[in-house]
């Protein structure tokens, strides 16, 4: 099929006199007068909003506003009575700063967005936050705001499309089969995380992923060109997309002819340079850095209505350009009846699939599927790496929406799913080769949890838990359960050296609200992580996994690996009771996570041939065991039993919260060093005899 021309779109109709409202009310408006009509509508009510709020980014809403328009009356398919209708295209505003672009399209395509919303921008408790918030603003796709993570989020997105279509598609019934489009900023494109997650989607051949580049040459500091002059098609070429240009971003037909070019490529990923003018249309402040972050101020404001022909009124909607939203409206309600009769046909044909549809799509665990979790119990030493590993690959045939792989650490970290073929251009299988791209790796789980279907994974070494910290975070602010598998935990992995060795990583993670880290004991602690990981739907977790070998704890003898679910357990209590009375308590209690729990272990044995009763508490999760009732944390941690010893091989921040006054911090100060793990690990002071002796220093102290 011959694509259209330019001429073959352009409306040849009388242009509308829009000077002044009157004219805008009367019927019969030609088309592109009408077009123009709705693009400044929706400039008019992003700039109002800013000007009230005194407060936000006017530039890119006046200068996208047409991009955004043509794509949302001539190409998105997404249906504002339902948001959350799965076959909808997905729209990812990238440059979160422009939020009003997208409340102003959100509330005139009828999302329930009332304008009222749009005049409290930025208030307190108001749907229209200063950058798009997932969950709090219908019709937002995903949370944006630190730039290049939509980027990110949409190749997830686009991946995620896939891998649906790969398993639910039957022939000549697709219900999966939508495209991604992301709007982005010259601050977008400078981000490194957007450079992994285009090199990867290029790599993977994405071509239902589409970027507008709003290429508008301007940022905070003034010209792009005092800190960025590449050459952004050559570099999108170079890893692999189709790159159209539109030189005149207030050109309507252009940028259809370019939208539609992108939309026909379906090997490539495709992205569109726009050339636009930041603050269009402001009488001084277009094309500068004044129109960016700040309000237009009065008479700017007054200036732009002027040159519009717009009236002085406050937020005004013309009543042409409020019907126009209405048939774009009416046409996505219609395009998800066609699909809903569709999906209707192929319930039909694939009832079993369409059980599975409903259940992943509602985030359901198959019936039973604990059952598939492995015995690990008497497997004799093993690293929890391993563990996991033996736990992914057993669940990974009984969990068909988990998704996921390693940033090119598949054999350290044991991420390894054996029944499953990887995701390449021609296979959207379920294992992911992230290459070396731990920050993208991130944001591109973040866009597969959101699109829905999927449950994500990703590993990496706990070190570099580091690069992934921006999209750690959003995903725990979007509540979006994302699981991460952080193996080579601490200066015990060795030889590396502390390039390599986490010190900090633990209490950095744990700073972070609504993401819950665990860090099991041994293997059967990393079975019940993997399971809490996965029955948890209202956040991130992390599971951080030992390099080296650990021993198994005596379940017999010790409390069942269980307890892990409520955060910290009691362990065991080794050595005799100084007081025979009923509640009689232990002397001491020494609490540890991952490989120190069999120090703590050893310790305690020490201390009870001096007479010191020692209950050991496994404490893998602080978040678990903080949100449990008081009465728990007090059946664990007696408030009577004032000296404690925390170990953990880890800085030694927040510890404090569990040993009290008194308690004692076996932790790390300093970096690692390189040298064999047990060596490393003696030297740093983490031994049973250093514990033991942390333990005595606590029970005089507690005593006095």
């Amino acid at each position: 099929m011959t694509a259209p021309t330019k001429e073959d779109i352009v409306r040849t109709r009388e242009p509308l006199d829009m000077t002044t409202p009157a004219d805008r009310e009367r019927p019969g408006i030609d088309a592109t007068a009408l077009d123009e009509l709705c693009v400044n509508t929706v400039r008019a009510l992003a700039i109002d909003a800013v000007e009230r709020a005194r407060s936000g980014h006017p530039g890119m809403p006046l200068g996208a506003a047409p991009a955004a328009y043509v794509l949302w009356s001539r190409f998105l398919r997404h249906n504002p009575a339902d948001p959350a209708w799965p076959d909808r295209d997905r729209f990812v505003l990238s440059a979160g700063h422009a939020s009003m672009l997208l409340y102003s399209l959100l509330h005139l395509s009828g999302y329930d967005l009332p304008l009222e919303e749009l005049q409290r921008f930025r208030q307190w408790g108001s749907q229209t936050p200063g950058h798009p918030e997932h969950g709090h603003t219908p019709g937002v796709e995903t949370t944006t705001g630190p730039l290049g993570q939509g980027f990110g989020n949409a190749v997830g997105m686009a991946m995620a499309e896939r891998i649906m279509a790969e398993r639910f598609n039957r022939p000549d019934l697709d219900i999966v089969d939508h495209h991604t489009y992301v709007l982005c900023s010259d601050g977008d494109m400078m981000e490194g995380v957007s450079a992994e997650s285009a090199s990867l989607a290029g790599h993977l051949g994405l071509g239902k992923l589409i970027c507008l580049y709003d290429a508008n040459g301007i940022s905070i500091d003034g010209p792009t060109d005092l800190a960025f002059g590449e050459d952004v098609g050559r570099r999108f070429e170079a890893y692999g997309w189709h790159v159209g240009t539109v030189d005149d971003g207030n050109d309507l037909e252009a940028l259809e002819l370019a939208i539609r070019a992108a939309r026909d490529e379906s090997e490539r990923p495709s992205i569109i340079i726009v050339s636009t003018h930041i603050g269009f249309g402001a009488p001084t402040k277009q094309d500068s850095a004044a129109a960016h972050g700040s309000p237009l101020g009065a008479d700017e404001l007054a200036g732009w209505r002027t040159a519009q022909g717009w009236p002085a009124q406050e937020f005004f909607v013309p009543e042409p350009a409020r019907r126009r939203f209405e048939e774009i409206a009416d046409g996505g309600a219609a395009l998800e009846s066609e699909w809903l009769r569709r999906f209707d046909r192929w319930a039909e044909a694939a009832p079993d699939l369409a059980v599975d549809w409903s259940r992943t799509l509602g985030r359901s665990l198959p019936f039973e599927w604990a059952t598939h979790l492995p015995d690990l119990s008497g497997r004799g030493p093993m690293a929890t790496r391993k563990a996991s590993g033996t736990v992914l690959a057993a669940l990974a045939p009984a969990l068909p929406e988990l998704a996921g792989g390693s940033a090119d650490l598949m054999e350290s970290n044991n991420t390894a799913m054996p029944t499953e073929l990887p995701f390449t251009r021609d296979h959207a299988g379920r294992y992911v080769h992230f290459g070396v791209r731990e920050h993208a790796m991130g944001s591109i789980l973040n866009g597969m949890s959101l699109h829905g279907g999927l449950r994500p994974f990703g590993a990496t070494f706990l070190i570099f838990s580091d690069y992934m910290r921006p999209a750690i975070r959003l995903a725990a602010l979007m509540g979006q359960p994302v699981i991460y598998v952080f193996t080579h935990d601490s200066v015990a992995l060795g030889e590396d050296g502390p390039t390599h060795e986490p010190v900090e990583q633990l209490a950095s993670l744990r700073a972070v609200p609504n993401l819950v880290v665990i860090r099991p004991a041994d293997a059967e602690e990393t079975a019940e992580a993997w399971k809490v990981a996965l029955e948890r739907l209202e956040g991130p977790t992390a599971i951080v996994l030992t390099r080296q070998d650990v021993p198994a704890q005596d379940r017999e003898r010790f409390a069942a690996a269980s307890g892990l679910a409520r955060g910290g357990y009691v362990l065991g209590e080794i050595g005799a009771l100084s007081n025979r009375l009923p509640d009689a308590a232990p002397d001491l209690v020494v609490m540890a996570t991952g490989s120190e729990v069999s120090i703590a272990l050893s310790a305690a044995e020490i201390l009870a041939a001096e007479g010191i009763c020692t209950r050991v508490v496994s404490m893998p999760s602080w978040e678990l065991f903080a949100g449990q009732p008081q009465s728990y944390r007090d059946s664990v941690l007696p408030r009577s039993i004032r000296a404690r010893v925390s170990v953990e091989a880890a800085g030694p921040q927040g510890w404090h919260r569990w040993v009290g006054e008194d308690g004692r911090i076996v932790g790390l100060d300093r970096f690692g060093a390189s040298a064999p793990g047990p060596v490393v690990m003696a030297e740093l002071g983490f031994t049973p005899e250093r514990v033991a002796q942390e333990g005595r220093i606590a029970v005089r102290t507690a005593g006095r």
